[in-house]
């Protein structure tokens, strides 16, 4: 009986906190007009689809029409050998934004955007903690170094959600490594901001928010969890995002979406087994529309829409619903 009166009070004070956000989010939380639309991009991810990277990101950039990027320094990719550094893929792409006059958020660190995420060369896994973050801190001062004079580097993103070690077998993170992996950058060039981002779902900010000069959170509205099936988040209020934000100190003005979900969460992220009927349960066009309304209603500047090499994949397979929405965003 009395465990029957302590979970009913449980669900009733659930209820009011929920009441309450609700609430606040109808009335104090407004969707940001003027919020400034970008896109994630990764050539292996395009590969992964069976789509040509070239095309692909062309597309992108003259069909899409986006202005503004996020792109990979992967660690794997630039420095597959040791202290022999490879930048031609990375090369073309930041200098094809260019030439458009498109800015770049250029992300590096041992841990980068898209599963798996620890993108670590083979050569690095096997050194001591000591000898692995010294090599760890040089590609970041050669990546800045590389870059630094490219007008079309807007701002470093320092790791990929540093302390989610979430199914993410990367060496583990401290306050104090992120902070030297950041000054390793800095050291090189002081003139970009540094964004750090963090899981809008499964963090509360606690070590990130205030680690660099601009903050990034995810916002995944559909995920697939094992025994669990395709979970969503449509209880979470935008303005729980804007709060926490407020409360760590962040003026929504550098504060961006790093990730705004614009595309399937597969069971174990399996795309290319999945066919479009699958695929369209976490994401289609009216779920893609509700996450760009919940975007602008955080309060946030900016939003990196997650998915674009799928979209195109949708195009090569005769459905241009959600890409031609995409086209028609006000950018």
């Amino acid at each position: 009986m009395k465990c029957t009166k302590i979970f009913g009070i449980f669900l009733i004070t659930l209820g009011v906190i929920m009441l309450f956000f609700y609430s606040a989010d109808k009335f104090f939380s407004p969707p940001n007009e003027n919020m400034i639309w970008g896109a994630s991009f990764s050539p292996e991810y395009a590969q992964y689809l069976g789509l040509d990277m070239k095309e692909t990101y062309k597309v992108i950039l003259d069909d899409y029409k986006f202005k503004y990027l996020r792109l990979t320094a992967r660690w794997d990719v630039v420095e597959a050998q040791r202290g022999k550094f490879d930048f031609n893929q990375l090369d073309y792409l930041i200098n094809e934004a260019g030439k458009r006059q498109a800015k770049v958020v250029l992300a590096l660190g041992q841990k980068t955007p898209r599963w798996p995420e620890c993108n670590v060369p083979a050569w690095a896994q096997s050194l001591n903690d000591a000898e692995y973050f010294s090599a760890l801190n040089n590609y970041l001062q050669s990546v800045a170094q590389h870059y630094k004079n490219n007008a079309a580097v807007e701002i470093w993103q320092v790791e990929n959600e540093p302390f989610l070690a979430f199914g993410v077998a990367c060496r583990a993170l401290d306050s104090e490594k992120l902070h030297s992996e950041i000054t390793a950058v800095k050291n090189i060039d002081s003139t970009r901001p540094v964004l750090i981002t963090d899981s809008g779902e499964l963090s509360f900010w606690n070590k990130t928010a205030q680690a660099g000069d601009l903050f990034g959170s995810t916002v995944y509205r559909v995920v697939w969890a094992k025994n669990l099936g395709y979970v969503g988040y449509d209880w979470l209020p935008a303005i729980y995002y804007r709060w926490r934000a407020l409360w760590h100190g962040r003026d929504l003005a550098h504060t961006f979406v790093a990730e705004l979900q614009a595309e399937p969460w597969m069971q174990n992220s399996n795309m290319t087994a999945a066919n479009i009927a699958e695929q369209l349960q976490s994401m289609n066009l009216d779920r893609l529309q509700k996450n760009i309304y919940f975007a602008q209603k955080t309060g946030f500047s900016r939003s990196y829409l997650w998915g674009a090499e799928w979209w195109y994949w949708l195009e090569l397979h005769g459905d241009y619903e959600i890409s031609q929405y995409i086209k028609n965003l006000k950018k």
